[in-house]
C-alpha cells in the first residue's frame, strides 16, 4: 500500500525528487498538502531540478507561507499591544514562535492560530485584556467552557470579532488530566526574551513542547509535520550549543517526559535521519512500528488510510487525557448533548 514515505524521503533527501515522474509528483504534492508540509517541501527542493508544473505549485506555496508568516507576526504584535499593561512574560508557541525567533523550523512552516502561554494565576487578567481588545469566546456551550477551565491546558479559544483570527491562551503544555505534569513555572522562568518584549521557550522546552503535543496528548494527526519540527529544532539547537543534550535531558526529567522524548528521538532518527544523541537512540520497539504506520497513513491522493490504526490512536489520545471514570462521564455527557469532544 502506498503511504506518506514519498514525502518523508523528499524532506530527508531533496535530491531524491529529481527522479520522480509526473504521477509521483502529483502524489508528493497531494500528500504534502494533506500533512501541511507543502511549504516546508517547497523550501527543501528550491535548489534541485523540479518539473516546471511542480515548480509553479511549489513557488505558490512559498509565497503563501511568506504571507502567513507576516500575518502570524502581525497577530502576535496585536496580542502584545492588547496586553501592553500586563507586566509578566507572554510566551509565543509553535509556528509563530519559530518564525518570531528566526528558527529553521519556521521556514515554510504552516501557521494556524496564535498560541501564547502565560502564568496560570494571571489567566483572568489576560483574558479580560484580550476581550477588551476585541477577542470573543468561541465555545458558547457552558459545559465545554467549564471543561476547558477545569481540565485543559488552555482557556477556551478566543476569536477576534474584526480580524477573524483565533488565539489560544495556554498556562501549561499538557491537559491537567494528563499523566505527565510539566513544570509550567520552570518553562516561564527559562523563557527567552525577543527584541519586541515577547518571549519564546528555551530551546530544550521548545523541543519538549513539540514532543509532548505529539506523543503525550494527541492522536498523531499532523504528526509528520510535528516530527519535522522536532528534527529541525534538534539539528539547530544541538549544532549551536554543545550543552544542549544535557539541558534536554534535565528538562525532560523536570517535565516528566523522558519516555516521550526517547520515542521522539527514535522516530525522528528513523524517518528523518535526525542526528540524535546516543543517549536517546535505541532499537525500535513494536510500538514504534505502530507509530510509524500511523504517521505514514496517507495514500497517493493525500487521503487518510489505515482506519483501524487511526482509531486506536484516537482512543489512546483520550485515554491519555483522562482517567477511566472521568473519560466515561465526559463521553456520556458529550453524547447526550450531541456534541464533539473538545480538542
Amino acid at each position: 500500500m502506498r503511504d506518506a514515505r514519498l514525502l518523508v524521503d523528499a524532506l530527508r533527501d531533496p535530491a531524491s525528487v529529481e527522479v520522480l515522474d509526473s504521477g509521483q509528483w502529483t502524489e508528493l504534492i497531494s500528500i504534502a498538502r494533506a500533512e501541511s508540509l507543502i511549504g516546508s517541501l517547497a523550501h527543501r527542493v528550491k535548489d534541485v531540478r523540479v518539473p516546471d508544473r511542480a515548480r509553479a505549485v511549489l513557488q505558490d506555496a512559498i509565497e503563501a507561507h511568506d504571507l502567513a508568516r507576516r500575518q502570524a507576526l502581525w497577530e502576535a504584535d496585536c496580542a502584545r499591544r492588547a496586553l501592553a499593561d500586563y507586566p509578566r512574560k507572554i510566551i509565543l508557541m509553535k509556528g509563530t514562535a519559530y518564525v518570531a525567533a528566526n528558527l529553521d523550523a519556521g521556514v515554510g512552516r504552516s501557521i494556524g492560530d496564535l498560541d501564547i502561554m502565560v502564568a496560570r494565576e494571571e489567566l483572568p487578567v489576560v483574558e479580560a485584556a484580550l476581550r477588551d481588545a476585541g477577542w470573543e469566546w468561541v465555545k458558547p456551550d457552558p459545559y465545554d467552557d467549564q471543561y476547558y477551565r477545569d481540565h485543559m491546558h488552555e482557556l477556551p479559544p478566543l476569536i477576534h470579532r474584526e480580524r477573524d483570527r483565533m488565539i489560544d491562551v495556554h498556562h501549561t503544555i499538557l491537559p491537567l488530566t494528563a499523566k505527565p505534569t510539566p513544570d509550567a513555572k520552570a518553562i516561564l522562568h527559562n523563557a527567552v526574551r525577543l527584541d519586541d518584549g515577547l518571549y519564546v521557550m528555551a530551546p530544550a522546552d521548545m523541543v519538549l513542547h513539540s514532543v509532548a503535543h505529539l506523543f503525550a496528548d494527541g492522536d498523531l494527526a499532523g504528526g509528520l509535520r510535528n516530527l519535522w519540527d522536532i528534527n529541525l529544532l534538534i539539528r539547530e539547537f544541538s549544532e549551536a550549543d554543545d550543552a544542549f543534550w544535557i539541558e534536554l535531558d534535565t528538562h525532560a526529567k523536570t517535565h516528566g517526559l523522558n519516555n516521550e522524548l526517547a520515542r521522539a528521538m527514535r522516530l525522528a532518527f528513523r524517518l528523518y535521519a535526525t542526528p540524535v544523541d546516543d543517549y536517546h537512540s535505541g532499537p525500535a520497539s513494536l510500538a514504534d512500528h505502530l507509530y510509524v504506520r500511523r504517521l505514514l497513513a496517507r495514500d497517493g491522493y493525500g487521503r487518510e488510510t489505515r482506519k483501524a490504526v487511526r482509531f486506536a490512536f484516537y482512543v489512546r489520545s483520550h485515554w491519555l487525557r483522562m482517567p477511566p471514570l472521568m473519560l466515561a462521564r465526559h463521553l456520556w455527557t458529550k453524547w447526550r448533548k450531541g456534541g464533539k469532544l473538545p480538542k
